[in-house]
């Protein structure tokens, strides 16, 4: 016995008449009436009195009509009380991210939490991955949004899709920017700015190959934005990721992917075990699956 065809039965009572009861439940007689048989059938009894002009109970429909109301009026009330325990959860989200291209994944994220827990806010911490690490660690974060390569024994998380292209910064009147590309012997005897992130300087050092011992590294930055400044005085070239764009001005600073390209990706990541507050609980799970269903 469903939940819905309850509802259709004390439909049926209320109008005392199945034609007017599926103009109301917008469903049609045939469909109402063999949903009423079957449930007649199920229960083994029979709920009403056919061949008059106004519907009437039998006597085990007059009792199921009292035990329908009951039922749906808990029904009612388990929903509503569901509902207002979901709104009332509250508090603020903090989440460490750098200024990578998965950021853009973010905001629709947060604006599809918000409508079901409005009360909700975040906390938005921009710093490299080792450092995101660390204050998640430390139970300064909740969640770290982690530009790979990047090492999460420790951590569950989910991979986003979207690639972060490596690239390289330079003034716009610069030679290389004639180019189309850059290949590491074009970088071989520059001053570079390259991530302070050892494991990015691994994958780095597998890309330039044999150049990476000869180059001449003037700088490391984990802020690819303080590395800019450095570019745009004309002291270096930087090694970023194509995320970090949009925070230059382009009238003084332009790009060029790499050759061959290097391409990273990107986990939302939340320390295994930690406990977590409701709020930040809800948050994990509902990323699980509004990015599975992004991907779908």
């Amino acid at each position: 016995m469903e939940i819905r065809v309850l509802r259709y039965f004390l439909t049926v009572i209320r109008e005392e008449s199945i034609t007017k009861a599926s103009d109301v439940l917008h469903i049609t007689q045939p469909t109402l009436s063999r949903q009423l048989s079957q449930m007649e059938e199920e229960l083994g009894v029979t709920l009403f009195h056919r061949g008059t002009r106004k519907i009437s109970l039998t006597n085990e429909g007059i009792l199921l009509r009292r035990r329908a109301e009951e039922i749906l009026q808990l029904v009612d009330k388990t929903e509503k009380e569901l509902v207002e325990q979901e709104e009332q959860v509250e508090g603020k989200i903090s989440i460490g991210c750098g200024k990578i291209a998965s950021v853009q994944l973010l905001p629709e994220l947060f604006r599809s939490f918000r409508e079901k827990y409005p009360r909700v806010t975040f906390d938005i911490f921009t710093a490299a991955a080792d450092l995101v690490k660390e204050q998640m660690d430390r139970g300064l974060l909740d969640l770290g949004l982690l530009l790979e390569p990047v090492d999460v024994e420790k951590y569950d998380f989910i991979r986003f899709d979207m690639k972060e292209n490596w690239i390289v910064l330079m003034k716009p009147d610069d030679p290389l920017a004639k180019k189309d590309s850059i290949t590491a012997k074009d970088l071989a005897k520059l001053p570079l700015i390259l991530p302070r992130r050892m494991r990015v300087q691994s994958e780095l050092a597998s890309w330039f190959g044999d150049y990476y011992e000869k180059l001449d590294v003037v700088f490391t930055s984990n802020l690819n934005t303080n590395g800019a400044i450095m570019v745009e005085s004309g002291l270096a070239y930087s090694i970023v990721v194509e995320g970090a764009v949009p925070f230059w001005d382009q009238a003084k600073l332009t790009y060029r992917p790499l050759m061959p390209p290097l391409q990273a990706t990107s986990v939302l990541a939340w320390k295994r075990g930690q406990p977590f507050s409701l709020a930040a609980t809800k948050f994990i799970e509902f990323s699980k699956c509004f990015l599975s269903m992004s991907r779908a």
